[in-house]
């Protein structure tokens, strides 16, 4: 039993490999791609024509609301990166209900470039948001003997985003490959529905960490201000 995509090895020569991590991604992106044409393709801006463009526009609408409650003031901007986030997880645990798949989150190498894109996302927004100036600024905070501590936190937190997306999706393979090889068929068919459902929530919890790294770095000093105050006006 394979417990990693990276394990499979489905071409080789000399020292380049082709895994099924590999080729599953890109089956998963080809099928996003062509799917999101198809789809769109005839869409009328402001006119919902079928179920599916209506299954669309509650997702986004999701993705937006959850920006929104993150505390970002500007969802637009940043709906396009952790909405592709969303859909690209979530749709790789989906797939799981097909027999054989093996969800290419379930390997480290995926998990940790979708942590480092977030990584690189962060700064990027920051920067656009409060310049190079006030971005180098959120080291210093709340006092510049913190800068080492805030360092290791970029990249101790985007570890944490790897490994964490990493090991669920890998235990719940894990599990159900157990389960099949020693149960009865049915037994299964509802442990791949619970694997469903957790591959959507662990996109959800990814792309809501990734959202919250995002908005407390773009967060302006005068918002810090308002957040602080905002207990005493209620008191009062």
């Amino acid at each position: 039993m394979d417990i990693t995509p990276d394990s499979i090895i489905l071409w080789k020569y000399g020292v380049v490999k082709l895994n099924a991590t590999i080729l599953v991604t890109w089956i998963v992106m080809f099928i996003l791609a062509v799917g999101s044409w198809l789809i769109t393709r005839r869409m009328v801006h402001g006119k919902i024509s079928s179920k599916v463009e209506t299954l669309l526009e509650i997702i986004v609408e999701f993705i937006y609301k959850n920006l929104q409650e993150t505390g970002l003031r500007t969802p637009e901007k940043y709906i396009y990166f952790i909405g592709t986030l969303f859909i690209f997880i979530g749709f790789c645990g989906i797939l799981t209900i097909f027999p054989g798949y093996i969800p290419p989150t379930g390997s480290l190498s995926t998990t940790a470039a979708l942590a480092i894109c977030v990584f690189i996302a962060v700064p990027m927004y920051a920067i656009q948001e409060k310049g190079i100036i006030g971005f180098l600024k959120n080291y210093l905070h709340p006092f510049f003997i913190f800068l080492p501590f805030n360092i290791i936190a970029d990249f101790t937190r985007t570890l944490a985003l790897a490994v964490r997306l990493f090991g669920n999706t890998m235990s719940g393979t894990l599990i159900i490959g157990i389960i099949i090889s020693i149960s009865p068929l049915i037994f299964p068919v509802f442990l791949h529905v619970l694997d469903l459902i957790t591959s959507l929530v662990q996109a959800y919890i990814f792309t809501v960490l990734a959202s919250v790294y995002i908005a407390a770095a773009t967060r302006t000093s005068e918002e810090e201000i308002k957040t602080k105050e905002e207990p005493k006006v209620k008191g009062v």
